[in-house]
């Protein structure tokens, strides 16, 4: 696959070796195939995003060398656009959950191979309210653990904090009360997490999701009316291909297209990692909205 004009953004964190390295590592690989690759390094909030919203539609792909926050961000630049180019994610951060559902290796310099096949799918976006998701949309104990990670024990330990964080957050986690519409249909009861995904992974585990989950135009639905780690080993754990049904009653699962969330009161909201929204909030799916370059591990 060649390309004539394409965009290397990464984050100045971006990479668990040194940031010269690991951006050294994929744009060498990538340079062959691209007669002009403009590299841009963010360092602020936002400014992935800005860039892809007011510059994405010059180049013919955009590489995001980052992790889920990353790509979260600049995916809500380039999901704004009229005709947004093609999207290639190079796994630079610590679980990359959405690289993983796309079957893209976590070494970048392969990922970076693999994205040179130009093996190409269109790919779903969620929508919460004003904003855009590639993996999930949270509430309870996702958004309570990702508030609990301490972020030097991230750095020296990588998804290992994720789970010492969860443990911490079950210990503690109180139900909330929830009330939802999905396509139509209402819903009320108790819970210590809701979760929307539309990707297949969640800390590096994977979910037991159809293998379609990002083309099928729904959003997976699970809700923990209760928690245990009994119910985080069902969820986190690898399951058979076809149609999943929990085991424990104490787990919900749904598909929808639509989905509103309203809580007792206003909870903070977990989208790809990042802690910004809260409840209320309505859900939805832009069908095949966006093209993603794509690996060789579905």
């Amino acid at each position: 696959m060649e390309w004539n004009k394409a965009l290397l953004i990464h984050h100045q964190h971006a990479g668990k070796a040194s940031r010269e390295s690991t951006v050294g590592l994929a744009a060498g690989v990538l340079a062959p195939a691209v007669h002009e690759m403009v590299v841009v390094r963010t360092d602020e909030p936002g400014e992935g995003e800005q860039l892809c919203r007011e510059r994405g539609e010059e180049f013919d792909v955009v590489f995001i060398l980052g992790g889920d926050g990353t790509v979260h961000e600049c995916v809500n630049g380039l999901a704004s656009l009229q005709q947004p180019p093609p999207i290639g994610v190079l796994p630079g951060g610590t679980c990359n959950d959405f690289a993983r559902s796309l079957g893209i290796s976590p070494d970048v310099e392969t990922a970076a191979q693999e994205l040179l096949s130009g093996r190409m799918i269109t790919v779903d976006v969620g929508k919460a309210n004003d904003r855009v998701f590639t993996n999930f949309f949270g509430i309870g104990l996702i958004s309570e653990t990702s508030q609990n990670i301490n972020e030097n024990l991230k750095g020296a330990l990588g998804k290992v904090s994720y789970f010492i964080s969860t443990l911490q957050t079950i210990s503690r986690s109180e139900p909330f009360h929830y009330e939802l519409e999905m396509d139509g249909e209402r819903a009320e009861g108790d819970a210590v997490m809701i979760y929307a995904a539309n990707g297949r992974f969640l800390g590096t585990n994977a979910l037991p999701f159809a293998a379609d989950a990002l083309q099928d135009g729904q959003l997976d639905v699970l809700i923990i009316h209760e928690t245990g780690i009994p119910l985080l080993r069902e969820v986190l754990s690898l399951k058979p291909e076809g149609a999943w049904q929990p085991r424990n009653e104490s787990i919900s699962y749904f598909k929808a297209s639509t989905l509103t969330i309203k809580t007792d009161a206003p909870m903070p909201a977990d989208t790809d990692g990042e802690l910004y929204m809260q409840t209320p909030a309505e859900l939805s799916v832009l069908a095949g909205h966006l093209r993603f370059l794509t690996g060789t591990g579905e």
